[in-house]
């Protein structure tokens, strides 16, 4: 197959959805496909089979998507078509200005075309203080919807949740549901040597509001066994010196550092549980690979979060927002550690549904049979 695939966001793998992308790619490319990218990244300029747009300048905001670790590709046509015409299909990343303009220029040059969903609406109106309201994100989605994937002949959702959320507010689509799975170094659990001597916790994730990371600071701070509890938030972003600042300012014993995905999964084998504090979520692949690696989670119990659904029960969630609910979770896995090991075993069924491997041969099945289907149409 020869696949162009089109992405507003590429460039350092520090996000879920960049990491996503890459592997999709590395996987096709691996299996002898020819794989065409069209993004802003202008580190790949030059490079065989890599076409580089000119960036978004949003002028006063350009500080703004800086902050937030966001640099949006500017729609330019004649790349675009460039890029598209030898291709056997389309695939775009994400329902936005070169997406939308990519999506509208393979359906009139008659190419399969799919897409993912990566996109939740709060990840747009977080950024502009909207994200608790319903009539703004609806509209979001309506616009994702009459930009991109109306026009798709299938469209992946990483998940269930997502794929009903979004049908709820547009229209019903032919979808995929494929999990953007784990890597396979995380399911090489081993017997790391311990990181503290503390009970310690992992909170993966980027820092920003909506990850709500400050629950957990504050958790920590009303737990019984606060002196005896260590956190380690694994990530960057722009709330990183507010966090750090409250931590400071209830004397909670909090670690903030950026790991590479072989120090990540050294990280998780050696620590006593993992707390998922997000707001929103399509897939939480962060979650994911805790679990892979042995670890029990702990989760924000929140409905616009597809990450709630890795609970085996109450004891892996609490209220979202609630900073003396999540204490009393912790606190319970702090004192019932012979309970925590039996939840590892129980959590083993669901690690086998993570692998990447799988994943990426169901997306790989998906773009060839949507290839064929317009095929066997004509």
């Amino acid at each position: 197959m020869k696949i162009t695939v089109i992405c507003d966001v590429l460039g350092q793998p520090n996000n879920g959805t960049t990491i996503a992308t890459l592997n999709l790619i590395r996987h096709l490319r691996k299996k002898g496909h020819e794989v065409t990218v069209v993004s802003a990244d202008e580190e790949t300029d030059g490079e065989k089979n890599r076409f580089v747009v000119p960036k978004m300048n949003f002028g006063p905001l350009n500080n703004v998507f800086k902050r937030n670790g966001v640099v949006l590709a500017k729609a330019n046509k004649k790349i675009l078509t460039e890029a598209i015409k030898n291709a056997d299909a389309v695939h775009i990343q994400f329902p936005l200005f070169l997406g939308s303009k990519g999506a509208k220029l393979a359906k009139k040059m008659n190419k399969p075309l799919t897409a993912s969903f990566h996109c939740q609406a709060e990840n747009v109106t977080s950024h502009i203080g909207m994200m608790n309201v319903p009539l703004v994100n609806r509209l979001v989605y309506r616009t994702f919807y009459r930009n991109v994937y109306r026009y798709c002949d299938v469209i992946h959702y990483p998940t269930r949740f997502i794929k009903e959320e979004f049908e709820k507010e547009t229209h019903p689509t032919e979808g995929r549901v494929i999990s953007n799975g784990v890597n396979d170094e995380f399911f090489h659990q081993s017997n790391q040597r311990r990181v503290s001597d503390k009970f310690t916790i992992v909170c993966t994730g980027r820092y920003s509001r909506e990850k709500s990371q400050v629950t957990l600071i504050e958790a920590v701070a009303l737990s019984r066994h606060k002196s005896d509890i260590k956190v380690i938030f694994a990530g960057d972003g722009p709330d990183k010196n507010r966090l750090k600042h409250r931590a400071e300012e209830l004397r909670t014993d909090c670690e903030f550092h950026f790991y590479t995905r072989p120090e990540l999964s050294a990280l998780l084998n050696g620590v006593d549980l993992y707390v998922h504090t997000a707001l929103m979520e399509i897939e939480a692949i962060s979650c994911m690979e805790a679990i892979a690696c042995g670890l029990v989670p702990v989760i924000c119990n929140s409905k616009r979060s597809a990450t709630r659904f890795f609970a085996i029960d109450e004891n892996n969630l609490f209220e979202e927002k609630n900073a003396a609910a999540l204490a009393e979770k912790i606190d319970f896995w702090y004192e019932n550690d012979d309970l925590k090991r039996e939840y590892v075993e129980k959590y083993s069924e669901m690690r086998k549904s993570f692998s990447q491997s799988a994943c990426m041969e169901e997306m790989e099945k998906m773009l060839m049979n949507t290839i064929d289907g317009r095929r066997q149409a004509k």
